[in-house]
C-alpha cells in the first residue's frame, strides 16, 4: 500500500522536510517541564522542522487521494426513486449515509443530495450492499412491495441467492455500491489551507486527507494530518499523524473487533516518531440516521523515539491498555460532528497515561465542498525530563469530498 511504503521509506531516510501546503487557521501551544536539558524551543531550534516521518508521507496521501478523486466509471442511470409527494427520478443511487440518499442525475451536474425520510419507494437492479440499525449486512438489488399504502414502508433485497429479505425502509443506515474494480470502492476526502499575518510575519498551514474502502462486513480506513506554524523569530512547529484502521462486524449484532496503527510525529513534544499497533473489541451503542456511538476496549503496544540530537537513543517502549470512544452525529448532509478519543493507561509503566482527542465539525458549502472547524490533543502525564507533556490545537479551513458521496 502507498501509505505504509512512504512511511517505511520515511524511517529510512530520516530526511528534512520544509514546505507543506495547508488551508486551515492553526493555534499550537504546549506545555513544557522545567530541567537541565535544552528547552523545547531551543530543541526545535535543533531539530530540522519535520524531520520523523513528514511531508514524504503528506504528499504520497495527496497524491493518492487524488488519484482517487479522478472521475470513476459510472453505473447506468436505471434507478428509480419516488418521493412522497409524487415525485418520480431517474437516476444513478450512489449510496445512503447520515439519512442523506446521494444521487447522479443525466440532466444535474456532480451528486445531488435526497432526504432518506422524505423518499417512499426505490427501486434498482444495480447490486448494494445494505446496512441496518441491528447492525445486520445484506448485498442485493432493492425494490419496494406494493402494501396498499401500509406503513411502515419497506424495503425489498434481492439477495445473488435469490433469497428475498423485507426491512422497514427507517431501519437502514447505510448503502453502499458494490464495485467490479477496487478503485470505485474508495470514498474519502481532501482538506488544505493556509493563514498568514503580517503583524508578526507567522505563517500557519494544515493538510488532511482521509480514505475509506468499506465492504459487506468490514472496512479499511486511512486519515493523514499535517499542521505547519512559522512565525519571525521562532523555529517552526510540525505535527504529523498517519492512522490507519481496520474494522470487521461480528456475529453479534453491532459487534465488532478493530486493528488500528497510529504514527506521530509531533516537534513541540520533541516526539521524532510515536507508533502505536494494537486492537481490540468494540459495539455501536448507537447506530441510526442521526448518530453513531461506539465504545471500544483492548491492547496497544507504544515505541516512541524521542529527538537524539539532544539526547542519544533516547526510545520508550511501553504495553498499554485500549479505551476509546468515537461519536458521530449528523443532520441531513448540512452538518456533520465528529469526536474521537482514546485512553491509553500503560500496563508496564506504573502510572503514565496518554490521551489523545480529535473532533471536527463539518457545514456543507457547495456541493462536495464543506467548511469544517477541528481541534485536536495529545497528553502524555509522564514525559521525559524537559520534554513537553502536551500538543493540541485547532483549525478551520475548507475540504472536498470523493467517492460515492
Amino acid at each position: 500500500m502507498a501509505l505504509i511504503s512512504s512511511l517505511a521509506a520515511e524511517k529510512r531516510d530520516r530526511t528534512t522536510s520544509s514546505d507543506h501546503s495547508r488551508d486551515f487557521l492553526h493555534i499550537h501551544k504546549g506545555v513544557t517541564r522545567s530541567g537541565n536539558l535544552p528547552s523545547p524551543e531551543n530543541r526545535q531550534a535543533n531539530i530540522p522542522a519535520g524531520k520523523g516521518f513528514g511531508m514524504k508521507t503528506g504528499m504520497a496521501v495527496l497524491c493518492w487521494s487524488l488519484f482517487l478523486a479522478v472521475p470513476l466509471l459510472a453505473r447506468e442511470k436505471i434507478d428509480v426513486i419516488i418521493m412522497k409527494n409524487g415525485d418520480r427520478i431517474t437516476c444513478e443511487i450512489k449510496g445512503l449515509a447520515a439519512d442523506t440518499l446521494y444521487v447522479r442525475v443525466d440532466y444535474i451536474l456532480g451528486v445531488s443530495s435526497i432526504e432518506w425520510s422524505k423518499v417512499d419507494h426505490v427501486e434498482s437492479k444495480q447490486l448494494f450492499i445494505v446496512k441496518t440499525q441491528a447492525g445486520l449486512v445484506y448485498t442485493g438489488a432493492l425494490s419496494t412491495p406494493e402494501n396498499s399504502g401500509a406503513r411502515p414502508v419497506k424495503i425489498e433485497i434481492l439477495e445473488p441467492t435469490d433469497t428475498r429479505v423485507k426491512i422497514e425502509k427507517s431501519q437502514i443506515i447505510k448503502m453502499d455500491e458494490t464495485a467490479s474494480t477496487i478503485w470505485q470502492r474508495f470514498n474519502g476526502d481532501i482538506g488544505l489551507g493556509v493563514i498568514y499575518s503580517k503583524g508578526n510575519q507567522s505563517t500557519q498551514y494544515n493538510f488532511s486527507s482521509s480514505l475509506n474502502y468499506p465492504r459487506e462486513r468490514w472496512s479499511a480506513s486511512a486519515a493523514y494530518n499535517s499542521t505547519l506554524s512559522s512565525s519571525t523569530g521562532r523555529s517552526p512547529a510540525t505535527r504529523n499523524e498517519l492512522n490507519l484502521n481496520l474494522e470487521r462486524l461480528l456475529r453479534w449484532n453491532n459487534w465488532y473487533y478493530t486493528g488500528l496503527a497510529d504514527f506521530l510525529q509531533s516537534s513541540e513534544q520533541g516526539i521524532q516518531l510515536q507508533s502505536g499497533i494494537g486492537g481490540g473489541i468494540g459495539r455501536y451503542l448507537v447506530n441510526d440516521n442521526r448518530s453513531t456511538i461506539s465504545l471500544f476496549g483492548g491492547l496497544v503496544w507504544q515505541r516512541i523515539n524521542y529527538q537524539q540530537m539532544i539526547v542519544p537513543s533516547l526510545t520508550q517502549n511501553a504495553a498499554s491498555a485500549l479505551i476509546g470512544s468515537e461519536v458521530r452525529l449528523f443532520r441531513f448532509n448540512k452538518t456533520n460532528l465528529s469526536v474521537s478519543a482514546t485512553l491509553l493507561p500503560a500496563i508496564t509503566e506504573s502510572g503514565r497515561v496518554h490521551f489523545n482527542l480529535n473532533t471536527s465539525y463539518y457545514v456543507k458549502l457547495w456541493s462536495n465542498l464543506t467548511w469544517n472547524i477541528s481541534f485536536y490533543g495529545n497528553w502524555d502525564n509522564q514525559p521525559p525530563p524537559t520534554f513537553s507533556g502536551s500538543d493540541y490545537g485547532s483549525s478551520s479551513g475548507v475540504s472536498w469530498r470523493f467517492g460515492n458521496r
